[in-house]
C-alpha cells in the first residue's frame, strides 16, 4: 500500500547516501576494534569486509520489499499479518527505535564523563541535546536530513588525524593471515555486525524519497563508504597496538588520537570527541524522527507530541543509567535485538512477504 508524502517534504535519492553513513557511524566507531579484535585479532580486518558484505545482502532484501509495497515497514506489516499483528510488530519495531536512541546518547555522555567531564551530570547534557534534536525533528524530515549531511561533512577532516599512528606502526601485526577458525570468525563477525546498525531506518523515511527505487545505490555506496571506513580504522589500529594492548584499550580511536600534539593544543582527543557531538546529533535525530514517526502512523497521533514524549522518556533513562554495568548491558542487549532483527526477521518477513504476494497473484 503506497503511502502518501507530500512533494515538498520529499528528498533526493542521493541523499540517502548521507542518512545510511551517518546511522552507521556513531559512538561505537569510538572503541568497536577492541570488541572485533577479541576474538580474531590480526585477523580483524577481514570481518570487517565480511559484515559489511553482508549488510549489502540486506540491504537488497529491504528495498525488493519496500519497491514491491512502496510504503514502510507500518504497511508492510499490516500487508503480511494484518491490522492487529501487523500493529504490535510495528510497535515493537518503535520500542527498538527508542532504546536505540537512549543507548547512543547515554554511551556518548560516558565518553565525555570518562574523557572530559567527570563531574558533569548525565541530566544537564541531555536536556540540552535532547533540546536541540526536538527543534531539528520539529523542522521536518529534510531538516533531518540536513543534519545527516553536516554529521558527515563537518567532521570529515578527522580521517586524515588517524595518519599520525602509522609512525609507529608495525606491519608485522597483520602476520599471519586466516589464522582463526571459523568459530572464532563469526563471534568476531556477530560483534562488528553490531557497528554497522542503523541502515535499518530505511523501512520508515523510503516513503520521503523521490523516485525511491533509484535510491538504492545510493543506499549501497552509503554502506560502502562506511565499510572503507571502518576497515581503514581497524587496519591503521592493528598497526600501531599489539594484539594484547589492544585487547586492553577499551576507546581505541580516542586513544590513539593522544599521540596527536599541536603547540595550541595539549590534548586533540577533546576536539575529537568534541567534532563528535555533530556525528551523534543525526543518529539521534533519525532515530527519534523515526520512533515518532511510526507512532503517529500507528495512532494517528501528532507527531510532535508523541516526539516529546519520546525525549521526556529519554531524558528520565538517561539519568537513571548512572553505572559503566547498566550502560555495557544496555548496549549489549539493544545490540542482540539489533542483530536478531537485520538477520533474522528482515528475512523472515521478506520471506513471508513474498509468498503472500505470490498467493494473491494466484487468485
Amino acid at each position: 500500500m503506497k503511502v502518501p508524502v507530500k512533494d515538498q517534504y520529499l528528498i533526493n535519492p542521493s541523499l540517502v547516501f548521507f542518512i545510511v553513513h551517518s546511522m552507521q557511524i556513531g559512538v561505537g566507531v569510538l572503541g568497536f576494534q577492541r570488541y572485533v579484535a577479541i576474538y580474531t585479532e590480526q585477523d580483524s580486518w577481514i570481518t570487517v569486509l565480511i559484515a559489511g558484505a553482508t549488510i549489502h545482502i540486506v540491504i537488497w532484501i529491504m528495498y525488493k520489499m519496500l519497491n514491491k509495497e512502496q510504503g514502510d515497514i507500518i504497511s508492510i506489516h499490516e500487508n503480511v499479518f494484518g491490522k492487529w499483528i501487523g500493529g504490535l510488530l510495528s510497535f515493537l519495531f518503535m520500542l527498538y527505535l527508542i532504546a536505540l536512541g537512549i543507548t547512543i546518547l547515554r554511551t556518548f555522555i560516558e565518553v565525555l564523563q570518562v574523557w572530559m567531564f567527570p563531574l558533569m551530570k548525565t541530566w544537564t547534557f541531555s536536556l540540552v541535546y535532547l533540546i536541540a534534536i526536538y527543534y531539528i525533528i520539529a523542522g521536518g524530515f529534510r531538516t533531518v536530513v540536513g543534519a545527516c549531511f553536516l554529521g558527515v561533512v563537518i567532521p570529515f577532516y578527522l580521517i586524515f588525524t588517524f595518519l599520525a599512528p602509522l609512525e609507529f606502526a608495525n606491519f608485522r601485526n597483520l602476520l599471519p593471515v586466516f589464522d582463526h577458525s571459523i568459530k572464532e570468525t563469526l563471534s568476531s563477525f556477530k560483534t562488528m555486525t553490531l557497528s554497522y546498525l542503523g541502515f535499518e531506518l530505511l523501512l520508515v523515511y523510503y516513503p520521503f524519497i523521490k523516485k525511491p527505487e533509484t535510491s538504492q545505490k545510493w543506499a549501497h555506496y552509503g554502506n560502502l563508504f562506511t565499510v572503507i571506513l571502518y576497515l581503514y580504522l581497524m587496519l591503521i589500529t592493528l598497526v600501531y597496538f599489539t594484539p594484547e594492548h589492544l585487547k586492553r584499550t577499551i576507546w581505541a580511536t580516542l586513544t590513539m588520537w593522544k599521540i596527536i600534539k599541536f603547540p595550541f593544543v595539549e590534548r586533540f582527543e577533546y576536539i575529537g570527541i568534541a567534532s563528535w557531538v555533530v556525528v551523534i546529533l543525526p543518529n539521534l535525530c533519525l532515530a527519534f524522527w523515526a520512533a515518532s514517526r511510526t507512532a503517529k502512523r500507528l495512532f494517528n497521533v501528532k507527531q510532535k507530541k508523541v516526539l516529546i514524549a519520546i525525549l521526556t522518556i529519554t531524558l528520565i533513562a538517561n539519568t537513571l543509567l548512572r553505572d559503566r554495568a547498566s550502560i555495557d548491558l544496555l548496549n549489549s542487549r539493544v545490540s542482540k535485538i539489533g542483530l536478531y532483527f537485520i538477520y533474522g526477521y528482515i528475512p523472515f518477513l521478506f520471506v513471508c512477504f513474498s509468498f503472500i504476494n505470490k498467493v494473491r497473484k494466484k487468485t
